[in-house]
């Protein structure tokens, strides 16, 4: 090939590995050579020129007994990932976190596994979490986080507005007439559970309504910790006439709940989920939620972290951070109508 380009071996190697500056014509000579001999470099070779080993290393949690790839917040967020990376020819090697030593194991994986970047899924608030992401930092290892944010600690991230979504979320109860208000978050140690409880807290405020310390109740994100509220729930009744979710996996644990309870859908407190899940348009009532846009957060991490591992990324900041914006989806479980109340 570079015979027939009229070039090195060398400037042949940079052109098809996209390194360093070169001509327009001698790039355009390269290709159209490359192309008269059908010439397709191995990702392997490829590879071994660039010092890369094409894969970007998933972390999720281990959640014993739970599905995840069937969950809706996995299963977007890992297809937005895939699919970006597979257009900057990288794959995917998922890896679970391990039960200990999480303080050594991330860095180690940039050298066990030869992984390129990391993206770690299922973040939360813990000393050691904390620490061992710090060390990526230190060593400069290109890694991102989805849906958790740490305060002052400049970890490359993409969230969504979970606060400014739970504010609208409530301030549309508190429009349709709702005044008690209950909430289900889920656990204080991941970011957006308290971005959402902010949100819940501001707009009762904002609208002269006092938080009910006995309303509020926490579970797991999963259906059934949904499902084992709805006994709290059914026994304060007379207090609660509207029910916000931190989810929509617990809005519909919580909503079957009441029905085994014997509560008829249509005399169901009003209820918001969150997440915008493809089962909440299946309920009855379908479920009002807050849409949250994962499969894109997937996307946007795969692409600004790749984006930085090319030669031509000199120059790019070695972090950042991105919030999507999040939207409100009504439907009839938050709506008062005349067929709700009778």
């Amino acid at each position: 090939m570079a015979d027939l380009a009229k070039v090195s071996e060398a400037t042949v190697s940079r052109v098809l590995n996209n390194v360093g500056p070169i001509k327009e014509e001698t790039r355009q000579r390269v290709i159209d050579a490359a192309n008269e001999l059908n010439y397709a470099p191995s990702a392997l070779a490829r590879n071994f020129a660039t010092s890369k080993s094409g894969n970007i290393g998933v972390i999720l949690p281990y959640l014993p007994k739970v599905n995840m790839f069937s969950t809706y917040f996995f299963s977007e967020i890992l297809s937005g990932i895939g699919s970006m990376s597979r257009e900057f020819g990288y794959d995917l090697l998922l890896l679970f976190r391990p039960m200990d030593d999480v303080l050594n194991y991330y860095s180690q994986l940039f050298h066990t596994h030869k992984v390129d970047a990391l993206i770690v899924l299922g973040s939360k608030e813990d000393p050691i979490e904390l620490e061992a992401l710090r060390r990526l930092k230190e060593e400069g290892r290109h890694f991102c986080l989805i849906n958790q944010h740490y305060d002052g600690e400049g970890f490359s991230e993409v969230d969504a507005t979970h606060e400014k979504g739970s504010y609208e979320a409530v301030t549309h109860l508190i429009q349709q007439g709702y005044k008690e208000i209950a909430f289900i978050n889920g656990p204080d140690e991941y970011s957006n559970s308290r971005e959402r409880s902010a949100g819940y807290r501001r707009a009762l405020h904002d609208h002269g309504l006092e938080v009910n310390q006995s309303l509020l109740f926490t579970g797991n994100f999963g259906r059934k910790s949904g499902y084992a509220v709805a006994s709290s729930v059914f026994a304060r009744l007379n207090e609660v006439d509207a029910i916000f979710a931190s989810n929509d996996r617990m809005a519909i644990g919580l909503h079957q709940g009441l029905r085994d309870l014997g509560i008829p859908w249509n005399q169901l407190p009003g209820m918001i989920g969150f997440d915008d899940s493809d089962i909440a348009e299946l309920t009855t009532p379908t479920l009002s939620s807050v849409k949250v846009p994962f499969f894109q957060m997937g996307e946007l991490a795969a692409e600004n972290l790749l984006s930085r591992l090319r030669p031509s990324s000199l120059g790019m900041q070695d972090h950042f951070r991105i919030q999507l914006p999040t939207e409100l989806m009504i439907r009839e479980s938050s709506l008062r109508t005349d067929s709700k109340e009778e």
